[in-house]
This record gives structure tokens, C-alpha cells and sequence, in this order.
């Protein structure tokens, strides 16, 4: 593992690949770790990439610095990638993200488009999950932890039992995966992050208006939310029984992208798709990295 300091963490993260490959980031969601990206990062490697995958603030060994503002909102995730990309002299670099990292992969291309390459998204559609957006009713039910978060016994079992509470999550979340229980454990040790309840707590609840935004990313923040166009190659996986975020959830957004753009449904796979269907993540990252440079990205990423 490494760690380095950036404007608002501590952030220690994994890397595998030669140092002067092309960047990829590997971005983790709620709840898991970077250690989901364990049956890709080596890939990715094997062709020339260096992958680093960061643990998200809140998780594992990233701390947030004493100046930082407690925040788990998606404009800070995004902005805390940018800051680890600036602190390892990394200017262009492919992201892939799922879950809470798909949302700050999406972001990226909101804040800084002229630095990503492609995206790879996982588990999440674009422009979804803010307060303004229309939902159907399954979605609103898949999504009821969101609004449990919110109450104050939402937030005692969170504090009080966040490996059980999360484990549930798991089982709901994908349930065709039988998971290893060591695995799990492994992962479920960065919630004891001490800042692990806090900052999911304030992701949920400032996400649907129950607590203010931070106000250090209130830019950031309305440049995310106005949704603009995507001009970079993306592709998005979603699974086909997954409990949190449903496939139905990316209709219609192809209106948003202004280069190659694909959705594809993993059959029987659920939430995780990175532990579930590693094998499916390499391929679909491998194909847009190749559509990418074919089109002569790069040449104007070297």
C-alpha cells in the first residue's frame, strides 16, 4: 500500500503496472474497498497500465486532514481524485469507477474533461441520483437505505454494527453471489475508518436535502449537477439482479454522450460486478481503452 498527501488527505492507495504507464484509476464504492479491483488491477498491468486505486475518504488508511471538510458527497470524491492525480504528476488518465466511483467518473468529465480518456462505469447511469431526479417506484424501494440513513435508528445501526449492517447490504444487494466471508472481512476492516459512519451518513443525507452540502465544493457541486454533455468514450456495465441500483435506472441517457458510448446488462450479476464478473470489467475496459487509442487518444495522451 501507499500513501500520499494531498490537499484534503491522507490517501493511501494501491498501484500495480510500470510507473510510466498510461494511468488508470480504479475508484471504489459504498461499501467495499480498493481491494474490490483485486482480480483486475493485474490485468490491467499485464498491459503496460499503471492502475492506482484508491481507498475513498472514510475507508481503510485515507484519513482526512485536520482542514478538510467531513463530507461524503460525490463533488468531493471527484476533486480528491483530481488531487491524487496532481500529487503523483499525473495529468491524462482512463478512470474506472463503480458505484460512488461511477458518479465521480461521470464528475471527472464534468470538472476536468480534458484530463480523462475514457470511462468505464459501473453499477450507476449517468445523471441519476440527485434530488431532482424522477425515479420509479422500484428504484425508490432499491434505494430505501438511503432514506433509513436519514433517520437517527438508520444511523445507530450504521455506528453501532456497520460490519453486520453492511454484510446485509452485500446479500441484498447481489443475491446470486455467494461471497467468501474472509473476503469480506478483509473489506469490512476500512469501515472502521473513524470517519466511515460520518461521511456515508452526510453522502445520503445531502444527497436528498436532509443535511447541507459543504460549502468548500459548492463550485465543483453545481458544475456536476448542471449534467453536461460527455464528449469521452464511455462504457457502462450494470448488473442484471442487482439490488441497490437498477438497470432501467440508464435509460435514456444516451442523449448525454457526444462520443462512443455502450451499456451493456450482465446477466444474473448483481451489485458487485467487480468481484462478481472481473472478467467482464477487463474485457470492456480493454475494448474502450483500444477504440480509444485507435482513434488517435494516444497519441494526445503520451
Amino acid at each position: 500500500m501507499h500513501s500520499v498527501t494531498t490537499r484534503a488527505l491522507s490517501c493511501a492507495y494501491l498501484e500495480h503496472g510500470p510507473a510510466d504507464g498510461d494511468a488508470i484509476f480504479l475508484i471504489h464504492g459504498f461499501p467495499d474497498d480498493a481491494q474490490t479491483w483485486d482480480a483486475i488491477a493485474p490485468g490491467l498491468a499485464a498491459d503496460g497500465l499503471r492502475t492506482i486505486a484508491p481507498y475513498v475518504r472514510g475507508f481503510g488508511a485515507t484519513r482526512l486532514l485536520p482542514e478538510a471538510e467531513r463530507t461524503g458527497e460525490t463533488a468531493a470524491i471527484t476533486r480528491d481524485v483530481l488531487d491524487l492525480a496532481d500529487a503523483l504528476g499525473i495529468e491524462r488518465f482512463h478512470v474506472v469507477g463503480h458505484d460512488w466511483g461511477a458518479r465521480a467518473a461521470y464528475s471527472l468529465a464534468a470538472l476536468a474533461p480534458q484530463r480523462i480518456r475514457t470511462i468505464t462505469a459501473l453499477a450507476n447511469g449517468y445523471a441519476t441520483n440527485v434530488a431532482s431526479a424522477a425515479m420509479e417506484a422500484e428504484q425508490l424501494r432499491a434505494y430505501w437505505y438511503q432514506w433509513y440513513f436519514a433517520t437517527p435508528r438508520g444511523e445507530r445501526a450504521l455506528r453501532e454494527s456497520r460490519a453486520a449492517f453492511c454484510r446485509d447490504l452485500w446479500r441484498m444487494w447481489s443475491p446470486s453471489w455467494t461471497f467468501d466471508e474472509t473476503v469480506y472481512a478483509q473489506t469490512a476492516a476500512s469501515f472502521e475508518n473513524p470517519d466511515f459512519v460520518d461521511l456515508v451518513l452526510h453522502s445520503y443525507r445531502c444527497r436528498w436535502g436532509f443535511a447541507p452540502f459543504a460549502a468548500a465544493y459548492a463550485a465543483d457541486r453545481s458544475a456536476i449537477e448542471a449534467h453536461p454533455p460527455i464528449a469521452i468514450p464511455t462504457a457502462v456495465l450494470m448488473g442484471e439482479r442487482d439490488g441497490a441500483t437498477l438497470p432501467a435506472s440508464t435509460a435514456g441517457r444516451e442523449t448525454y454522450f457526444r462520443a462512443a458510448y455502450e451499456v451493456r446488462v450482465l446477466a444474473g450479476c448483481g451489485h458487485f460486478i467487480p468481484r462478481e464478473r472481473p472478467a467482464d470489467v477487463l474485457a470492456t475496459v480493454r475494448a474502450l481503452i483500444s477504440g480509444a487509442l485507435a482513434g488517435g487518444d494516444a497519441a494526445a495522451s503520451r
